[in-house]
């Protein structure tokens, strides 16, 4: 099994709703935050994919909310890689407060020529830096 990359954020007041809670458009936002990490931590950066032809689009995203996180609660965002296509990786992530599960999902990427939009084939350089983090099942 991979690796799964975690990244750590602290729900600030301005993130939260009328009921108190981190509200629910803040989490595909801090998602983003979370694959921007990973990115990083596979050895390299969004600017640099995109100078060497190559970008990444959401094509898909769900989100389960099950319990809210508060302000000043620390988040754990994993992001375990369930997919690698070839052209698309699918990263499923969950939202964790200590042990509580506060929400789960699916999010779909699929890479893209960022001159023409259109798909294109995933560089195996970015493959092999998120094999890694590739779960067992994916």
């Amino acid at each position: 099994m991979g690796e799964i990359f975690t990244h750590r954020v602290r729900v600030r007041y301005a993130e939260c709703d009328a009921q108190g809670v981190l509200f629910n458009g803040q989490y595909l936002f801090l998602y983003d935050v979370a694959v921007t990490e990973l990115w990083r931590a596979a050895g390299s950066t969004w600017a640099a994919m995109v100078g060497a032809g190559h970008d990444v689009v959401v094509a898909e995203a769900r989100i389960r909310f099950r319990e809210g996180a508060r302000f000043d609660e620390l988040v754990d965002i994993r992001l375990p890689i369930a997919h690698l296509g070839t052209s698309s990786m699918v990263i499923r992530p969950t939202f964790t407060v200590d042990d509580r599960l506060i929400a789960d999902g699916e999010v779909r990427h699929v890479f893209i020529d960022p001159a023409t939009k259109r798909k294109k084939e995933m560089p195996s350089g970015i493959r092999a830096a998120f094999q890694h983090y590739l779960m067992a099942d994916g």
